[in-house]
Order: C-alpha cells, then structure tokens, then sequence
C-alpha cells in the first residue's frame, strides 16, 4: 500500500475532527433503519432545555451514550440513538421574557398571550437548540434527522392523548390543595421541583392577647408575614396548660380580626411554647388542621409573592420579605415581641427560580399516581430492569412506594396547554377540542414540562399516530444514560408512562452518571467560576482527548473530580497512538491483510503482545457490558500505552532490524495488533481512530472503522502460560533499567549486564532472548549464567533480584566509587536532617489538630518519601562499601 499518505509530525485534531463528522453524515452513518435485518439497538437521548448550552456534565453523558452506540453498530446492530430537546416551560418563558424586555421594552402581558407565544417560537429558532449543535462538535452519533423537540406537532399529540386518557380513567382531577408556588415564574412547581438549602433564619416569638383581656398566648414563627393568613392557635387537646382555653379567642394583632383558640394534635407540647399559629393557606400541616376544625382558608400572597388586599393596607402590596421586617417592627412597637431566636433551617427553593417558595392553597390540576406506580416498581423488582450502580432501586423503591399525587398544571403560556375547557354554567370538558355553543374557553394553565418528557421513549418514535416500523424496531429501548438528580422527575415517570401507555418498559437498562466536582470537590456552577466551556476544552485538547479523559476519571457511582488539566491525560495518549502508527508507517507498507496473523511459529514477544490484546479484549468487552466505561478506558489505556507501545514496539525493532521474514512477520503482527486497538478505541475515541485506520490503509475509502467489528474474544493464536516468561524478561529490564537510573548513568550509554538465571528453563529462555535483552537495555554485553556475579574478583556490581534470576551491573568502570559513596554519605545526611524536622513536625500536637487536614496528610506523605529515599540510599551504599 504504498500509497498511502505519511502521517504528519504532529498530530492536530481540531482538522481531524472537522473532516470526519461531515464524512459519517454524509455517508448516513449514524441513520437508524427500521427496515434492516440487523437486530435493533437504540437509546432516547435525555433531552436537554432548548435554552441550553453544553456543559461537561452534558459530556459526561452523551459521550458515554456515543460509546454505547458506537460499540452497537460495530458489533453487528441497527443503532439508532434518538435525539432532541425539551421545550422546558419555566426557563424558556424566563429567557424569552427577558430577551423581549431586553430587545424591543416590551412585557408579555403587553404582547398578549398568542402573540408572545409566537415569539417564543421565532427565539426558538433562531437561538434554541444551540446545545444539539454542540453536540456534533463532541461526535455524538445520533441520528439527526430524527431530532425532535417536546412542542412538535406529533409530541403535542402525545401528550394531549395522555391527558385525555387519564382524565378519563379517572386519574387526573382539579382540585384545591396545597401546592409549592414559584413567585419568580409565577407557578406551582411539583415537589420535585422544590430544593432544600440550609439557610440561617429566625424565631420570633409573638404574643397574641386574649380576646377577653386576661392574657395572652405567646406563638412562634419563622415567617411573621403570614400571620395575617391566621385563622386560629391550636394548643393540644390534652394540654393542662391550655385545655380550658380550646372554644375562647384572641385577637390577631396588626388587624381587627379574632381568631379561635382549637384543639389539635398537630401542637406538641414538648415543642416551643405548646401553641401554634394556624395558617391554612400557607402551611401544609395546618392546611390539614384546617380541613379537621373546619377553618377558612385565606390566601394573603399575590402571585410575585408580594403581599394581597386581604392584609391590612399597611403591608398590601409589599413584597414578602419587606413586609416580614415591617411586621417584626409594628408587633415590637406594640408590645407584642416576646424574642427573636437565631436558627439555621432548611428552606424550599425553586430549582428553575432560585427563590423560596411559597405554599398556598390553589385551584391546580393533579395526577394520581399510586395505581401507575405498581407496574413500575415491579418492573424494577423483577429485573427487568436495571439500575447501575444497582444502589439507586433503594431510592427508586422509596419514591415510588410512597408517591404523591403529581400537580400537573403550571401557570405559564409557553407549553402544552391543558385540553380542559370551561363554560358559563360551571362545567368541565376535557377533550381535543371544545364541544360546540356554549361559549366555552380553554384552560389557560399549561402542563409541566415533565409531562411531556415522561412520554419521550415512545413519542419521539411518532406513538401514537404513527411509528409502528419504528416502535417495532426500537421500542422498548436498551439503555437510558442520565443522572441521578432526575431519577423522580423522569426515569421513574417515564417507566410509569411505558408501562400505562404501551404496555412495555422503556428500557433495559439506567446507567446514572456521576456527578462532577473541581479538585476542591465543590459542584461546577458559572457562580463559583469553576465550570469550564467544554467548547473551550475541544479547542486547546481536543474533543477525543477530552471524550477519553472524561470517561477515564469517571468510576462507576463515585464522583469525578475533573480540571481541564486532566485532559492532558486524553491528549497524551493520542499522541502516544499517533506516533506509534508514524513509526509503523516508517518501517514500510502496511500489511496486504491486518485481519489475520501471519501463518507460522510466532516469536515469543508477539506471542506475548497477543496474549495481553486478547486478555485486554475480554476485559473491555466484559466492562463496557456492565457499563464500567471507567475500567474499559484504563484497560485500553494500559494496553496502548505500556503493553503495545512501551514494550512490543520497543521489543519487535529487534526483527525489524534483521530484516527478511523476520521483519515481515514482526510486521504484520504490529499491523494486525494496531488495527485491533483501534477498533477497540473507536467507541471512545471515534475520530483519531477513524483517521489512522483510514491513513495506515486498514479500512478502504468510502468505507468507515466505525462498521468493522468490534472485537469481543482473543485472537485463537496466544498462549498465556508461555507469555508469563516475557513478563518475567520484561521484569528484568525494569530491573536493569532502575540500576542504570541509580547511579545517574546516561541512557544512551552502552553497559555491560551479568544474569544470574534463576533455573535451568530460565536461562535456557533468556539465552534465546540475548538480542532482545542488549536492545531493551542498551546493552554492550549481557551474560547469562547459572553462576552469581563474582564482586570479590570483578569489582563492585549493583544487583536486583527478580522472578527470572538476579541481575547485576558492574560498577568498576563506570563510576568514581570513593566519590559516589561521598556523595551518597552527604544526600543520606540531609536526608536524615529532613525526616528529623518532618517527625518534629508531626509530632507536634498543636500543628496536627490546628492544621488543614490537607496539610497535614501532605507532611506525611513527604515523610514517607523522604523514608523511602533513604532507604534506597542505604542499599546503594551497601553496595559500594562492601
């Protein structure tokens, strides 16, 4: 093949990159057919928000999810890996408010509501899905023309379906309940949407005065503001200090109302003061106080959480937390302080608005969910299917077993709107569309996004008005990549809605990602700065470097603790891959067939390459099917890096020295090796490999790595028992090449080596391998002998046992042993000095327990090494003053 283009010095991978990818799409590669006769394998993508823009957890995930595909479609299956985005009600409403306000000074109440709708539709195409682009740039082999977005006409379909169908079975109602209310966005949110920060707060200690004159009961709150939404204090019914008090009222100060005193045993009189303000529009347990004293629930918020008419004047209209310092104010003016207690507690924020939230009674559409969970814990319970890290069914089971019902409506305009509507007589349809006369209007609230993700695996296929070819070739889908944090809002829904809806799982397989950490194990977030554009890390390493680099520090279930630093470890080793197939290149054509083995007795170092190819084969075959994408990269890095590149092409420059058919069949088993590496490499790495297979003549033009087979078994050709002897030779370099490092001698520098060989079968295998042995240790001379290395008459010999023998290094003629042992006596002197001070150190009482952790553990690790040098110093010195 002597055509074939010599690789350049350098390998540059942002022009390998850009020449690949339109290659696959091209040639659609990444299309998957319904029609073929393969065996279908197939993943959703987990839609990210249409407003998003790559980050690496979005890295993380669909490179995982490009490894699997890629590895499918090299072993055989019709893969086709479903892409898309998610209208994502709340942030998109958010986004598109602030662009408008931004861009023309316009509100969207001023647009009105369709026509604000339609300019989310036009910021959507002309900004959204950025992320979909990004991900190309990374190599996701999605198959784009399948891309879908949650608000598409045949998604809306779904969901409208769905809701109707539930509806009708009885599961979906409206209903006046407690729900968490977002005064950023203006909407409920599920309780799943609500996060729980410890934040520092404060108790205040009100005294509310008897109606009656003759005294008055002292209540705690952290949120003063809602006293005006009070409509009794419970004091508990067996309480001898209040039970006579259960009928009587107290007037609720700041207003002119009285409210009763009531029995309930929601108030504990272990806790506080033994009597608590009822608040049952804005508290869900007194909201249950309420329903069981039959208490009017009064609403004080407005929906930016600001302050209702139902308040006295003074604080209509002011913002909640303004009216929490006023009312502080007004009740101490009044006498009415008792204390104020510092306390930290947990407090609900909203994940899309970053606020506390409010609970408030409100008129919402809900889901049950208890009948749809069964189907799915079972699915769970009987493996069909599974969780990796198996961990997560724990927290699975618990959600499930104790579900909630779902409020399902949100009070946006950007979404699918509930098909519910209303007429002048009060009464409710639910279907496609209005029934006619009546004058009947729609639902103006829309359905949280969820509600539409938890239908994907199936409606981005076109259920239910068409897909049949490919629902039958794909449905149910293999494996779902995602993370944890999303396990309620969308794994577990959408088992529920594959179970309902199409009578299947979605799934096989959830492999839960990990999370990603900086070096100081803190969350990435742009507010900490520690969150890197990973369009950035592409541009300076590489979208292969970083792809390899992030899979190969992500352990299964643990998190990864990533710099951009780390992705040295990707770009090294693609330039270790790149310069071990220049090399290759150099030494002639590549093989007529890198497929097969050359026939005939192989030496004993490519016996020793295939036994560790095949070993590696298994590993990562074995790993990658139990989703240890973590332990699949290290073993290829170990194979590529110390076995391929370190030792065989080292060892093989022996044969290809020596030209002939020794040459020759060194030759085609570095070929066929080579190429096995590169297919076993392409999942992880799909571009670099796709180049070299092309540039080493591997794969013909037109022809693509990515359709060759993955490699599950061994080559047929090794023998592991005979490759443990090359091991032990391999041990033996090592060995020789410590003794070189020791005394500071040059690696180009031709030394002489004596073996003592550990048996007869040892030194018979040894004496076969004296070529390879000079080569490998830069020898002059190397003998091998049954007999020790005699110091007495030759001189002064630094030695190293190992499992093949004892190997010794004359030192006579090599070095100034009077001066090397002065030199030796000196660094063993500071050494001693430096390990007293580090004792001294840490020893030290004070300096451990007052110290940072880490630097503490840093001073013991050094203490180590210093131990660890002087006790190498002191071999080294035993050895010349023998």
């Amino acid at each position: 093949m002597s055509n074939i283009e010599p690789l350049p010095r350098a390998y540059e991978s942002a022009d390998v990159e850009k020449k690949w990818f339109p290659e696959w799409e091209k040639a659609n590669c990444f299309h998957g057919d319904p029609e073929s006769a393969k065996p279908g394998y197939s993943i959703v993508i987990p839609p990210p928000n249409v407003t998003g823009i790559l980050t690496l957890g979005h890295v993380l995930n669909n490179t995982l999810q490009d490894i699997l595909c890629r590895r499918a479609r090299m072993k055989g299956f019709e893969v086709c890996w479903f892409p898309g985005t998610d209208h994502a009600g709340i942030a998109t409403e958010s986004r598109v408010v602030k662009y408008l306000k931004e861009t023309e000074n316009v509100t969207r109440d001023e647009l009105g509501r369709d026509e604000f709708i339609k300019r989310v539709w036009q910021w959507k195409e002309e900004f959204g899905g950025k992320i979909i682009r990004q991900l190309r740039t990374l190599g996701c082999s999605c198959d784009w023309e399948r891309e879908r977005f949650t608000m598409d006409e045949g998604l809306s379909a779904a969901v409208q379906k769905v809701f109707i169908q539930l509806y009708n079975k009885g599961y979906i109602y409206r209903g006046q309940r407690m729900i968490n209310w977002c005064p950023a966005a203006k909407s409920a949110l599920s309780d799943e949407e609500v996060i729980y920060k410890d934040v520092a707060g404060k108790f205040y200690y009100f005294r509310y005065p008897l109606a009656d004159g003759s005294g008055y009961l002292t209540v705690a709150t952290t949120r003063p503001e809602t006293m005006f939404g009070d409509t009794a204090v419970a004091v508990h019914p067996e309480d001898p200090r209040f039970k006579d008090l259960i009928g009587k009222m107290v007037k609720l100060p700041l207003t002119d109302r009285e409210i009763p005193i009531v029995g309930d045993q929601h108030a504990d009189p272990t806790k506080g003061t033994g009597c608590v303000k009822i608040t049952p529009g804005h508290d869900p347990n007194d909201f249950e106080v309420g329903k069981r004293c039959n208490l009017e629930v009064i609403n004080i918020m407005n929906p930016d959480g600001s302050l209702n008419d139902l308040c006295p004047a003074e604080f209509a209209g002011m913002d909640r937390f303004a009216a929490r310092d006023l009312c502080v104010k007004r009740m101490e003016e009044a006498g009415l302080l008792e204390k104020i207690e510092d306390i930290t507690h947990a407090v609900g924020y909203s994940e899309r608005g970053n606020v506390p939230i409010e609970t408030l009674v409100s008129a919402q559409w809900f889901c049950k969910m208890g009948e749809l969970a069964k189907p799915a814990i079972e699915a769970v319970k009987s493996g069909k299917i599974k969780f990796h890290p198996e961990r997560w069914t724990k927290t699975y089971f618990h959600w499930m077993e104790n579900i909630q019902d779902w409020c399902i409506s949100r009070q946006l305009w950007w979404g699918h709107r509930i098909p519910a509507w209303y007429n002048e007589k009060g009464e409710v349809y639910v279907g496609e569309t209005a029934p006619e006369g009546d004058n009947w209007r729609q639902e103006e609230d829309v359905l949280d996004t969820w509600f539409s993700s938890w239908l994907w695996p199936f409606s981005i296929m076109g259920w239910p008005n068409g897909g049949k070819e490919e629902m039958e070739k794909f449905y149910p889908t293999n494996d779902l990549v995602t993370g944890p944090d999303i396990i309620f809002f969308w794994v577990a829904r959408m088992i529920m809605a594959g179970c309902e809806f199409t009578g299947e799982i979605p799934f096989k397989n959830v492999y839960f990602t990990s999370i990603i950490r900086d070096d100081l194990g803190r969350k990435l977030s742009k507010s900490l700065g520690n969150s890197p554009d990973p369009l950035d890390v592409i541009r300076e390493y590489g979208a292969d470097a970083l792809r390899f680099s992030i899979a190969y520090i992500a352990p299964i279930g643990m998190d990864i603790k990533y710099s951009n630093e780390k992705c040295e470890i990707g770009r090294n080793f693609a330039n270790k891959l790149w310069n071990a197939c220049r090399f290759r290149q150099m030494q002639g054509d590549c093989s007529a067939d890198c497929r097969r083995l050359p026939e005939g007795k192989l030496s004993a170092d490519e016996n020793w390459m295939l036994a560790k190819l095949d070993a590696a084969t298994v590993t990562i075959e074995n790993e990658l099917e139990n989703f240890r994408f973590h332990a699949a990269a290290h073993a290829l890095y170990d194979l590529v890096w110390s076995d391929f590149c370190d030792w065989f092409v080292e060892a093989e420059k022996v044969p290809m020295r020596a030209g002939g058919a020794e040459k020759e069949r060194a030759l085609a088993v570095l070929d066929y090796a080579l190429f096995r590496i590169l297919k076993l490499l392409h999942p992880f790495m799909p571009f670099i490999t796709e180049e070299l297979a092309h540039r080493m003549g591997f794969v013909e033009e037109g022809k693509f790595l990515m359709y060759e087979e993955f490699p599950t078994c061994g080559s047929g050709r090794s023998d592991a028992a005979a490759a443990v002897a090359v091991d032990a030779k391999f041990e033996l370099v090592r060995a020789g090449r410590f003794l070189r490092s020791s005394y500071n001698l040059p690696d180009g520098k031709k030394l002489n080596f004596h073996i003592k060989a550990a048996d007869s079968a040892a030194e018979e295998f040894l004496k076969g391998e004296l070529a390879s042995l000079k080569s490998l240790l830069n020898a002059e001379a190397v003998e091998i002998s049954s007999e020790a290395f005699d110091a007495a008459s030759r001189g002064a010999a630094a030695s190293q046992t190992v499992t093949c023998g004892v190997v010794s290094l004359p030192l006579a003629d090599l070095i100034d042993i009077d001066a090397e042992v002065a030199r030796l006596k000196k660094q063993m002197a500071d050494l001693e000095k430096w390990m007293a001070g580090t004792r001294a150190r840490l020893a030290n009482e004070k300096f451990v327990n007052s110290a940072p952790a880490q630097v503490v553990a840093d001073t013991r690790s050094k203490l180590a090494e210093l131990e660890q040098k002087a006790a190498e110093t002191e071999k080294l010195l035993a050895v010349l003053c023998k």
